[in-house]
């Protein structure tokens, strides 16, 4: 399957190369690896790509010519050779907006949306795919940090309670004005966003990418949702040949999975902070119950908290400084009305920090 687009103008050109596995399978993917990778101009000037990892070949911006037809050439290490037809450039009109709109019913969350509109009323045919970023925290505070032999409150430079991540569309996002009498693009359905998702738990960043397709493109891509997202039942529409425009040279027979366009690519990015959002409760990822606890009289070597789970023979002081745990505070038990002081309380790290799912610097583009 080759994926992706010859950007024509200053932003990178990226494909991703991968061969189809059995649905049977345990592997997701099976990347193409150490693939010879360049766009080649009608002129027969060509613009190697450079591999970088997991089968994606990029290109710093190649500023092509408008007035020229390009193609993708691509050559395996089994030397199996694969082209795309030659195709003509295509201008993409900027995204006029990205908004969002509040939904309730039937799901609560948000709903994402473009605008665009192309004042040559000669486009008609849109794809889009998009970056996520957002910041999440984790369920509980850790105050504590352990070196593996004592603990030591955290610095604030070693706070794991609020991180960031990251995320690239995987759906096939498509729109048409083709039955309009004006190319206009309004509140196109981007991607909807549960009220329950972490990613607008505190604030979220979408990059928006639009892309201009021709009528056999938007043909392509469309039997490609149709194959990929919407069968499920007898109703739904039924597997449908793809025909793409890449093909083995070598051995004409074999299928091919793919599209290559050669277009401008327009962008843009909006934040939505969850102050602009109700006060929705995100789902954690993790089941995280009551924090154990650790009478500090007691640790080392051994104590027994009430109300936490059967430690066995393990030691209240191998719990606070395995790595595998986070030392979430110190303070009072509440038990039965009263308060008894001088207690630790611990979490497995899932629960306690955030850094095994995101990094705590934020994106270079972070508000």
């Amino acid at each position: 399957m080759v994926e992706g687009a010859i950007n024509r103008g200053p932003d990178s050109t990226k494909i991703k190369l991968s061969r189809t596995v059995n649905v049977s399978s345990d592997t997701a993917t099976n990347p193409v690896l150490h693939a010879l990778v360049s766009v080649e101009s009608d002129q027969n000037v060509s613009y190697p790509l450079t591999e970088t990892t997991n089968g994606n070949y990029v290109s710093v911006g190649l500023n092509l010519d408008n007035s020229r037809t390009y193609r993708l050439s691509i050559k395996t290490p089994d030397n199996k050779q694969f082209q795309s037809d030659f195709v003509s450039v295509s201008i993409t009109p900027p995204i006029d907006s990205v908004g969002f709109s509040i939904v309730n019913d039937p799901v609560a969350g948000i709903q994402i949306y473009a605008n665009a509109h192309d004042q040559t009323n000669t486009v008609k045919y849109y794809r889009w795919d998009y970056s996520e970023a957002w910041e999440f925290h984790s369920k509980f505070i850790s105050y504590y940090i352990s070196n593996g032999t004592t603990l030591a409150l955290r610095t604030q430079a070693q706070d794991v309670s609020t991180c960031y991540t990251n995320d690239v569309s995987s759906d096939i996002v498509l729109g048409s004005t083709a039955k309009l009498k004006q190319d206009v693009i309004y509140q196109s359905p981007i991607v909807f966003i549960a009220s329950t998702s972490e990613k607008i738990e505190a604030g979220y960043s979408i990059l928006l990418h639009q892309y201009a397709l021709t009528a056999d493109a938007y043909n392509f891509w469309i039997s490609l949702k149709k194959n990929t997202e919407q069968l499920g039942s007898i109703f739904d529409a039924q597997p449908s040949q793809l025909a793409g425009n890449i093909h083995c040279i070598t051995n004409p027979s074999e299928p091919v999975i793919g599209y290559i366009s050669v277009c401008t690519v327009s962008s843009k990015r909006i934040f939505i902070p969850s102050s602009q959002l109700p006060s929705w409760i995100p789902t954690y990822p993790y089941t995280c119950s009551k924090p154990y606890c650790c009478p500090i009289a007691q640790c080392p070597p051994r104590g027994f908290c009430i109300d936490t789970v059967d430690l066995g023979s393990n030691s209240f002081h191998g719990l606070l400084i395995n790595q595998s745990n986070v030392n979430v505070d110190d303070g009072p038990l509440p038990v039965n009305g009263d308060e008894l002081p001088g207690y630790f309380f611990v979490v497995p790290r899932q629960c306690g920090d955030c850094t095994i799912r995101g990094s705590i610097t934020p994106p270079p583009f972070w508000p």
